[in-house]
């Protein structure tokens, strides 16, 4: 029987302990004047804030969905649970439960008690929580219960979901005060992750719209969550975009793992700057269905990690073909189960290309010298720049036309929109509050005009450019895969559809993470989590923010 019990002495609690089991919070607004402030001379513009509060989300409403879930758990258990958790790997959790220590419930318990107690503190709040799932506990109970041997290793363990993927019983608001209301069905990827059994502990912020409604704005900020900050330097470092939420939730330790969605950069930014292990697969190898679109040449959801073993597990959870997108059903065989082999230890045979502009960077270096150490062949290579001419024309043209097919597809039937303009001109209504940094890129999404003939064509175009930047040196140099720094390559691998994987490799002055990138030809992700699973064991360079442990 799957259900297990913790160890005694966590449920002998004294009498005063069990005093204290009701857990509870409040949020209070505070006042953020001096932190916008004092950012202002931040050196990055994008970092320059002009809120850090939600303009719409009350955190008591959180809590309120929290608070009844955590009824049966105290700040003792928290504190006694806290080595098994924090931290932990997938196998390390499922071990710890098969040998009696931690049940499904309290794991789930565990975080939302986090998620309570850190973020009802203005002092450590991120930011980066957007909803959270009433039923997770419930849910968890189940699993519990469940008296099944044959399960996925996803099973049981409490997964968040950026908030522009559709999850029942929650709304998907992309961030946007327009979607408040847009209570919807599962994704196709949520419905893969809960049949092998994964419980979906909430929604995590996001740049809003994806990164494409304003030009020039705060990453991570959005109108429904607030602005995202990263654990690693609130204020100080940048979260990345535009998955900025579930890079943050992670860091922080809020959750097993966290689905994120890339177009050029999404995951791999966010992942590298919060120094996390983030996987942009090839287009087609997820579903994209009932995800709140830019553009459906390019766009991807991805695993985001601590580590790149539950990169995999997460990934194999959420594959299969599915029959509303017919970029999976493009595949000529069903997707590898990438759980089926371990990855080896060693790199010996493989040939991968060094960026010559990226040796000057002291991180990257050290990370080409313990690649050679693991047997690897590192070639230095400078590949042919390309221009990516009409890269925002495709994206500009894409949402146009993919909004409308979300808004009629998969969007709450009740949203009084129908397309780009209709939500341009809902923002306008009240630009204070729903558009504090504008809309530019709407306008541009809007103003598109090309014709689906010029659209073929630009597209063909891109992807033969993007191909080319990393097909030439590989084929001249006969290279298995090509290294690159944070989501610096994201550009030229979106539009060949060619999948990125970021692990952490180190901290710049202040223990500012960085990420080596690793890229390989279309559908190569076995390679790239070989690769990256290597590397990772042999330097172990990722370390929990210090303010969060």
């Amino acid at each position: 029987m799957r259900y297990v019990y913790l160890m005694s002495m966590l449920f002998l609690l004294s009498c005063e302990q069990k005093q204290e089991q009701k857990v509870s919070a409040t949020w209070v607004p505070y006042d953020q004047s001096a932190w916008i402030a004092e950012n202002q001379d931040h050196p990055s513009k994008q970092m320059q804030y002009k809120h850090i509060q939600s303009l719409y989300q009350d955190k008591n409403q959180l809590w309120s969905v929290i608070t009844p879930q955590l009824a049966d758990f105290s700040a003792a258990q928290y504190e006694e649970l806290k080595p098994l958790i924090f931290d932990r790997s997938i196998r390390e959790l499922q071990n710890t439960i098969k040998e009696e220590k931690l049940t499904y419930k309290l794991l789930t318990q565990w975080y939302l008690y986090r998620i309570m107690q850190l973020e009802n503190d203005s002092s450590t709040a991120l930011n980066n929580i957007i909803s959270i799932n009433p039923e997770a506990v419930k849910t968890a109970e189940l699993r519990d219960a469940d008296n099944s041997e044959d399960f996925h290793m996803i099973y049981g363990m409490p997964i968040l979901l950026k908030d522009n993927v559709n999850t029942e019983g929650m709304p998907t608001t992309a961030g946007a005060a327009a979607f408040l209301n847009n209570t919807t069905n599962d994704a196709f990827i949520v419905d893969r992750i809960q049949e092998k059994g994964g419980i979906i502990l909430g929604k995590t912020n996001l740049s809003e719209w994806a990164n494409f409604l304003c030009d020039g704005c705060p990453n991570g900020y959005s109108a429904t969550g607030g602005q995202t900050l990263n654990p690693y330097g609130p204020r100080k470092f940048d979260t990345g975009g535009s998955s900025s939420g579930s890079g943050s939730t992670i860091a922080a330790n809020y959750a097993v793992a966290a689905v994120g969605t890339e177009t050029s950069g999404s995951i791999l930014s966010p992942s590298s700057a919060q120094s996390l292990v983030g996987l942009k697969p090839t287009v087609g190898l997820l579903s994209r269905s009932g995800i709140v679109p830019i553009s459906s040449t390019l766009d991807t959801p991805g695993p985001m990690t601590k580590n790149v073993d539950d990169n995999a597990i997460l990934l194999s959870a959420m594959l299969g073909k599915d029959s509303k997108d017919e970029a999976t059903q493009r595949l000529d065989t069903a997707p590898e189960d990438f759980l089926k082999g371990s990855f080896p230890d060693s790199l010996q045979g493989v040939r991968l290309g060094a960026i010559k502009s990226f040796m000057e960077d002291s991180l990257y270096e050290i990370a080409v010298k313990d690649l050679e150490a693991l047997g690897a062949e590192v070639i230095i290579i400078e590949p042919e720049q390309k221009q990516l001419n009409g890269f925002l024309t495709l994206l500009n043209a894409d949402m146009k036309k993919d909004m409308s097919s979300y808004l009629s597809d998969f969007a709450n039937a009740e949203l009084p929109y129908e397309n780009m303009n209709d939500l341009l001109v809902y923002n306008r209504l009240d630009s204070n509050k729903r558009i504090p940094y504008g809309q530019a890129r709407f306008i541009g999404v809007v103003n598109e005009s090309i014709t689906s003939d010029s659209l073929e064509a630009l597209v063909f175009q891109l992807k033969t450019e993007g191909t080319a930047y990393f097909a030439e040196p590989m084929e001249q140099n006969e290279l298995d895969g090509i290294l690159s720094i944070n989501n610096w390559s994201a550009g030229y691998a979106a539009v060949a559809h060619y999948p990125c994987l970021t692990v952490p490799m180190g901290y710049e002055e202040g223990q500012k993470p960085k990420g080596l990138t690793f890229v390989a030809p279309r559908f190569h992700e076995n390679q790239l989590l070989h690769w990256a699973h290597a590397y990772e064991k042999a330097t172990k360079r990722r370390e929990a923010p210090k303010a969060y442990q």
